[in-house]
C-alpha cells in the first residue's frame, strides 16, 4: 500500500485504472474504500467529532425530511457510482423523490442532488479536490464542505462553480438551501462542543 494524503492509503492500480465493475467485486468492508479516478483509496475511521457532526446533520436533515418527504437521505458507508471509474462514499447524500430512479438494487448509479462531506485531515485533499471536481462534472447540484476545526460550512453550487463556494457559513449562521425549501440548520447546534 502506498501512502497518499497524510493518513489516506492508496492501493496501486498497476498500469491501468480500476473500473467500478472490478470495485464491486471486492469483499465488503471494513476496511472501506472509494474509487477515485480509477484508484482505490482507503482512509482511517473518522474522528469522534467528525461522527458527532455527521450525526447532528443526519438528525436535522432527517427531521426536516420527516415533515417534508421530498427525497431520501443516506449516510456512509454507502457507495455512490458516478461513472465507470468513480465510486464515492460521501458522509451524507440526498436524492430528490423525482430522481430516486438513480438508486439501483444496492446503490445510486448517478449523481445525488446534494453531497455533504465532513472534512478530516486524511480526506481533505480528495474531498476538496478530485471528489468535488468529479461530482460537479457528473451533475451533483450542491456540495457542502463541513470543517469541524474551523466551525464552518462552505456551500458549493457545483453547476455554477466547483472552485468558489456560493456561501461560507460560520458557527453563528443558519444554513439554508433551495434544494430543501424551509430547512434552517443553526450551525451553533451542529458544532456545539467540537
Amino acid at each position: 500500500m502506498m501512502k497518499g494524503d497524510r493518513d489516506t492509503a492508496v492501493l496501486p492500480a498497476g498500469k491501468r485504472r480500476i473500473t467500478a465493475e472490478e470495485y464491486f467485486q471486492m469483499p465488503e468492508g471494513p476496511p472501506y474504500f472509494q474509487l477515485i479516478d480509477g484508484e482505490l483509496v482507503m482512509s482511517p475511521s473518522p474522528t469522534y467529532f467528525h461522527q458527532r457532526i455527521t450525526m447532528r446533520l443526519t438528525i436535522a436533515l432527517g427531521m426536516y425530511l420527516e415533515a417534508n418527504p421530498i427525497g431520501e437521505l443516506t449516510g456512509a458507508p454507502s457507495d455512490v457510482q458516478l461513472d465507470e471509474h468513480n465510486v464515492f462514499q460521501p458522509d451524507l447524500y440526498f436524492v430528490r423523490n423525482e430522481r430516486l430512479g438513480i438508486i439501483a438494487a444496492q446503490r445510486p448509479k448517478g449523481a445525488p442532488d446534494l453531497v455533504i462531506e465532513v472534512i478530516s485531515p486524511g480526506t481533505k485533499r480528495d474531498d476538496l479536490g478530485r471528489k468535488k471536481t468529479i461530482s460537479a462534472k457528473r451533475g451533483v447540484i450542491e456540495y457542502w464542505s463541513v470543517f469541524p476545526n474551523l466551525k464552518e460550512v462552505h456551500v458549493y453550487r457545483l453547476q455554477e462553480s466547483s472552485e468558489d463556494p456560493a456561501r461560507e457559513l460560520k458557527e453563528k449562521d443558519v444554513l439554508e438551501t433551495p434544494l430543501l425549501p424551509g430547512l434552517r440548520i443553526h450551525l451553533a447546534k451542529i458544532f456545539k462542543g467540537s
